[in-house]
């Protein structure tokens, strides 16, 4: 969990429940004692999806939002050059009433394109009228002789749900580390997911940007040309790869749209979800020419092809993944004048294998530390100590004075968006009790002990290896097809088999065995939270092989439990 700080002697917000409201409002979905076939938690893709989904069939469906409008993640994230690192039409819904009718400034949207989006999702099939915004799950729990769901908010209301999906994702629940005297800096500071919609001046002024993961990239790139001076305090370099962002003309747009069935069909067909996959041959089964072509191409046509759209067996073998590398580090290093900086930012030596921490995406990142003003402090072994009225100490006593702060410290990942709702078993066991040794779930959708209960995006799935709305489509179909079936075989509820539980997380663990990820922390071993157990959280077959598993399942729905009306 993030730090707890009294509310009163908080500077910025760090936890959910700082948006939750009481309504005036106490009809439709904000009912004090709402009644619904299925109780959605979060209005970003997956909760969009779902309602949709779920609504087409009939099923009287209501979505809990803590923030105040639709877009999950694009309604939190609105710190400086915020945006996706999903190219369009790969990233968008696949609904044809939504696609036909809206087109793109650009090939990568920010957060301002997206919110616009979600409106026009909003205008086409109208989603707002079935959500409660500023609403916090503070607590839920399964009543077997019922049947349902009965979900508590952190504002008094309370719903019952014959089936509950968490739409939460995988970035929910914010990391803020425990620094001491955060309270007592004078300036201007923010949690990058907690940014406020109003413009930060930072003008002149001296900022420090606190993580180099993506928001910290993008945070850099956004202040790099404006800030007085900019400090980005870095533990890991970011292994980012170019964009290659690009206007898109509505004429090129409609052009293509004749393809986009087919797109988002193939985009189900491949590793990541995307509409390029792994090249056939392993590495060194190319010659050294036939690899720099290939790399050079990738490169050049930019975005994740470079991390999966190179040789199959990159983020397998360790020789081939240090090819590469290489190629990486001499592509960066060429773009950083000051050697210092150059082997912080890009070292000659590997920080970790290339892949598998998610790269990110970058337009100008390194060329903003060829400014005077823009500077990086190497914090791998000397930590930040804590804060004061004026700025940052380091462990070794240096200090730093600044006007304003980004804390670009990312999230409790993935297991973390769950473990914050107050989930309680029908075991009468809490779910931030059970995953403390390690999380444990049946095919990425299900847990045991919590019957009828899904999620989507999050731990066991896909997730963090693959694109969004790719995961939260085929995952949201299976969720649907399975509460469909459960109605026609009049199945009061389903509840994942210990044995089945076991038997999925041996298998997660060794997939990932077979890969180079178990070679560092990153946010596919669980993250970097001190003190968190160090374990794979996602799938790491790729998606046609998870398709064809958790189908397999559905249709026999031998690894359930179930129980008749």
């Amino acid at each position: 969990m993030g730090t707890q700080i009294p509310s009163h002697a908080k500077k910025f917000n760090t936890e959910l429940s700082d948006y939750s409201k009481s309504h005036v409002e106490k009809t439709g979905p904000y009912a004090l004692d709402l009644d619904v076939d299925c109780l959605i938690v979060g209005a970003g893709f997956a909760g969009v999806f779902m309602l949709k989904t779920l609504r087409d069939r009939g099923f009287k469906t209501i979505v809990y939002e803590a923030g105040n409008d639709l877009g999950g993640t694009w309604r939190w994230n609105c710190y400086p050059g915020a945006g996706v690192d999903s190219e369009v039409p790969e990233y968008e819904l696949s609904w044809p009433e939504v696609w036909k009718t809206w087109n793109w400034p650009s090939n990568y949207p920010n957060y301002e394109d997206l919110r616009a989006y979600f409106d026009h999702v909003d205008k086409v099939v109208g989603i707002k009228k079935d959500c409660a915004f500023n609403t916090v799950v503070s607590g839920a729990h399964f009543d077997t002789s019922l049947g349902r769901w009965i979900v508590k908010t952190s504002d008094g209301r309370t719903a019952k749900a014959k089936y509950l999906i968490l739409g939460t994702g995988f970035a929910a629940n914010r990391y803020v580390p425990p620094w001491p005297g955060m309270d007592k800096f004078k300036g201007v500071i923010h949690h990058s997911s907690f940014w406020p919609d109003e413009k930060v001046d930072i003008k002149g002024k001296r900022c420090a940007v606190i993580g180099t993961g993506a928001s910290g990239v993008q945070i850099v790139q956004a202040w790099g040309p404006s800030a007085g001076e900019l400090k980005v305090f870095q533990r890991t370099p970011n292994l980012a790869v170019p964009m290659r962002k690009r206007d898109l003309t509505v004429e090129e747009q409609e052009t293509a749209k004749k393809y986009y069935p087919e797109l988002f069909r193939f985009r189900e067909r491949t590793f990541a979800g995307f509409i390029y996959d792994w090249y056939e041959k392993n590495t060194f089964d190319a010659t050294p020419e036939e690899r720099e072509e290939l790399y050079e191409k990738m490169w050049t046509e930019g975005g994740f092809r470079f991390w999966v759209a190179l040789f199959k067996d990159n983020l397998f073998n360790a020789e081939a993944n240090k090819e590469s590398y290489k190629f990486w580090a001499k592509k960066t290093r060429d773009r950083i004048g000051d050697p210092r900086k150059r082997d912080l930012l890009a070292p000659l030596e590997m920080p970790h294998f290339f892949g598998v921490k998610r790269p990110c995406l970058e337009l100008n990142y390194y060329e903003q530390f060829n400014r005077p003003s823009v500077d990086v402090v190497d914090i791998r072994n000397n930590a930040i100590k804590e804060f004061d009225e004026t700025g940052i100490f380091l462990e070794d006593g240096t200090h730093y004075e600044f006007d304003v702060i980004a804390v670009a410290t990312g999230f409790d990942i993935v297991t973390g968006v769950m473990t914050q709702l107050g989930l309680k078993s029908i075991y009468e066991t809490r779910l931030e009790e059970e995953w403390k040794n390690g999380a444990e779930t049946y095919l990425g959708t299900t847990v045991g002990g919590y019957p009828n209960m899904f999620h989507i995006y999050g731990v066991h799935g896909p997730t963090l290896l693959s694109n969004g709305p790719t995961s939260v489509e085929l995952q949201g179909r299976w969720i649907a097809d399975l509460i469909a079936k459960m109605e026609m075989n009049k199945i009061k509820y389903v509840n994942p088999k210990p044995e089945a539980v076991k038997a999925w997380k041996n298998h997660i663990l060794e997939l990932n065995k077979k890969t180079l990820f178990p070679t560092t922390r990153s946010t596919y071993m669980g993250g970097s939270i001190p003190g968190k157990v160090r374990e794979p959280v996602v799938y790491t077959a790729g998606i046609p092989s998870y398709i064809i598993e958790i189908r397999k399942a559905l249709d026999t729905l031998d690894g359930f439990e179930t129980v008749m009306a």
